[in-house]
């Protein structure tokens, strides 16, 4: 009898391990303002975005839908870390990864991420002081042409939480 339970304990553990592991790799969806703001707040740290891009991002971001800029644009990144203190109200930062480069903002850009990931439903974690939220993949595609109708549309990001 005790070996059919050791053998049930183990199949348990086995399944709730596997989709814990299912549940860390499933990616997060957020679409319109929500994904407009996501990639709003990332967009003027991003290496690879061109100064057009980033002006464009920053007037959409700034309630200007009609914008010259036509083409879609893709707003990256590997990897969002942001931490504030709660014993220390000081603090504020985030940590923002793009490829092999990353970058530390602090103060009210690194408080524009963080509020911005929770407003995308990134779930905050705390340690020792510290509340972190922290996201990887994400990647936002802004359509200015859609976003000129003003039906909601044109902004989508997707992202996995945690990690």
């Amino acid at each position: 009898m005790k070996s059919a339970q050791l053998i049930f304990a183990c199949a348990l553990v086995a399944a709730t391990a596997s989709s814990v592991a299912a549940a860390a790799d499933t990616l997060a969806k957020v679409s319109g303002a929500t994904a407009l703001a996501l990639a709003g707040v990332i967009a003027p740290l991003s290496p690879v975005l061109s100064g057009a891009e980033k002006k464009a991002m920053a007037m959409l971001f700034a309630a200007n839908a009609d914008i010259p800029y036509k083409k879609p644009i893709v707003v990256t990144a590997d990897r969002i870390v942001c931490r504030t203190g709660n014993v220390d109200i000081t603090v504020r930062n985030c940590e923002v990864t793009f490829g092999k480069k990353a970058k530390t903002v602090n103060g009210s850009t690194a408080n524009e991420i963080f509020a911005t990931e929770a407003l995308a439903g990134v779930p905050a974690d705390g340690a020792a002081g510290s509340n972190f939220e922290s996201l990887s993949k994400l990647s936002c595609t802004i359509d200015p042409n859609a976003i000129r109708r003003k039906d909601g549309s044109g902004a989508d990001c997707t992202f996995q939480p945690g990690n």
